[in-house]
């Protein structure tokens, strides 16, 4: 199981098999005054069962202390970071990513701080901008959104295909966006929300380089044309994204309901083509993103420990869209790596 094993089993109050005292009379004589040995003895008895409690107490204190940190197994992370690099080094395009431990504290990067275009990665800031509105009352995830003409959009998404005047809710349009990418939910609730929001947002959190541009196949939205130009949809770093993955996972984003609502939607991702593509088994709130040139996916992998993973590729040779891309392919053997760097979760018993 997760989490720092219970503390203080088989701790023992002090003197739980002491021995009978021995002030006792000698036989045929009178009583003799105490030995100062025997009178600290009768002392501690009296004592026992004061210090009993604070014993039990210290030892079950100092039991956790020891067996917080060993809980969780750490990974040889040189032997990950040098499989990493190999596999990013050997990858015609640019790699960058990071990759943390949230229970043991180990952290490796590649170009971790560096600006890449997050494609429809950057849905998951605009998920969280939105539980973060909900949650101080600005708008309901159960308001109706309409679907007009205008609205539809090409790309991800089966909105698209719908009917004009369509009604959906916030949070359906939320779960489309999140499981299946779908561009014309996105837009729909970029216009409930204003894209500056999820600016304000990530700065908020301290994620100045995270930006939503424009709303999906329409630049002609955009709020900072000459970066939109540059990184398309959206921009972000891997540590600045792994950064709000972690935040999710510790309840930190918006709260701790709001984000475990947002983690169970992503955990409901529908792309494995990416980070996932030799994972099973293992449950992984994600988002992906893809262009011709980019391909970028977020995780957050329950194992043993809590493992998030973040990698962006950009300026991809290969940019074919087959189940054989290059970036696929060199993200699925990282996130296999990732994976197999931890134990897996324990098996919950029935």
């Amino acid at each position: 199981m997760r989490g720092a094993r219970d503390a203080g089993r088989g701790a023992r109050p002090f003197g739980a098999d002491a021995s009978a005292s021995d002030d006792t009379f000698p036989v045929g004589g009178p009583p003799r005054a105490p030995r100062p040995a025997s009178r600290a003895r009768r002392i501690l008895h009296a004592l026992l069962p004061l210090l009993a409690p604070l014993g039990c107490a210290l030892a079950q204190g100092s039991s956790a202390a020891r067996g917080a940190p060993a809980s969780y197994t750490r990974a040889d992370t040189t032997r990950l970071r040098a499989t990493l690099d190999s596999l990013a080094g050997a990858h015609r395009g640019v790699v960058g990513y990071a990759v943390r431990n949230l229970d043991t504290g180990e952290r490796l990067e590649r170009r971790g701080d560096e600006t890449f275009p997050t494609a429809s990665l950057i849905k998951v800031p605009i998920l969280v901008t939105l539980y973060d509105l909900a949650g101080k009352g600005m708008l309901s995830l159960d308001d109706p959104l309409t679907v007009l003409r205008i609205d539809q959009v090409p790309g991800s998404g089966t909105l698209q295909y719908m009917h004009p005047g369509l009604t959906i809710s916030v949070r359906d349009a939320a779960w489309l966006m999140s499981t299946t990418s779908d561009n014309t939910a996105t837009n729909l609730l970029l216009d409930r929300i204003i894209i500056r929001r999820v600016w304000e947002k990530m700065e908020g959190l301290g994620l100045p380089h995270t930006k939503v541009h424009s709303k999906s196949f329409l630049r002609i939205s955009s709020v900072a044309m000459d970066s939109s130009v540059k990184y398309g949809l959206g921009v972000s770093t891997p540590n600045e994204m792994a950064t709000l993955f972690e935040l999710l996972a510790r309840g930190r984003a918006v709260g701790v309901s709001a984000d475990s609502a947002m983690l169970e939607t992503l955990s409901h991702n529908e792309d494995y083509h990416l980070l996932q593509r030799s994972v099973e088994g293992v449950r992984a709130p994600h988002k992906t993103g893809a262009t011709d040139a980019v391909r970028t996916e977020c995780s957050l992998f329950y194992l043993q420990s809590r493992v998030v993973a973040c990698v962006f590729t950009k300026e991809n040779v290969d940019q074919r869209w087959l189940i054989d891309n290059e970036a696929q392919l060199t993200m699925g053997r990282m996130g296999a790596a990732i994976v197999a760097a931890w134990p897996a979760a324990e098996k919950e018993k029935t």
